[in-house]
């Protein structure tokens, strides 16, 4: 194993997923002080770290030891969290009063400061996210309507990680749904986890912005 060539795509893992060191750690049930050490070089990559990294993000083995394929082989569900509610300081991750599967407006509109209703201050939830409300039932129950997420903007819609959830836009409506790999590359598969809805082809082309979903959040009204 290549111990320098681990670190860098252990540091690539961490960026790609907008975490902090500390909340990295606590994603894959390792110490913080210990990851920093491997990180630094202080301590070799173990197998116990590698194996951690894959079984809890779902990321190609082959790939984080040797480099060969893609990081994310499998479905990896973003992350549930329980908010007790939103605060009205600027601290925390934005809050904006948007129904994201609803409705057509731009990303600009979507997004613009005089929609920011709170921000929510949550270990593990990045501060370049941003939180939007979901509604409908198609992706019940790994989401639920009414829920809140907290998603990131992908700028290069040529890189998919399929099989993950991802809020798709397109000129007449946006979606919540999994990305899947379609036979002809110039087309993807859009899947509901509710089995009562049937998968949906659509041309890359018509696909205006994606973001990726990062946390799904449930706000407990009762605080």
């Amino acid at each position: 194993m290549d111990n320098q060539a681990v670190i860098q795509r252990i540091k690539f893992l961490i960026s790609e997923l907008r975490l902090r060191q500390n909340s990295f750690a606590n994603r894959i049930g390792t110490d913080v002080s210990n990851l920093s050490k491997h990180l630094n070089g202080r301590l070799p990559i173990s197998d116990s770290l590698v194996n951690k990294i894959v079984v809890n993000l779902g990321i190609s083995k082959d790939w984080l030891v040797n480099g060969t394929g893609v990081p994310f082989s499998k479905a990896m569900a973003p992350s549930t969290v329980v908010a007790d509610g939103m605060t009205e300081s600027d601290g925390g991750t934005p809050v904006y009063d948007i129904d994201v599967t609803a409705g057509s407006a731009s990303r600009e509109m979507i997004f613009a400061d005089d929609r920011i209703i709170g921000h929510i201050n949550v270990p593990g939830i990045s501060l370049d996210s941003r939180i939007v409300r979901v509604s409908g039932d198609s992706m019940q129950p790994v989401i639920n309507s009414g829920d809140y997420i907290a998603v990131r903007e992908i700028r290069d819609l040529s890189v998919i990680y399929w099989g993950q959830i991802y809020v798709v836009v397109l000129d007449d409506y946006r979606m919540v749904k999994y990305l899947r790999k379609h036979l002809d590359c110039d087309k993807v598969i859009l899947r509901s986890e509710n089995p009562m809805y049937d998968d949906m082809e659509l041309p890359r082309s018509a696909i205006r912005k994606l973001f990726f979903v990062d946390n799904i959040i449930h706000i407990d009204t009762r605080m």
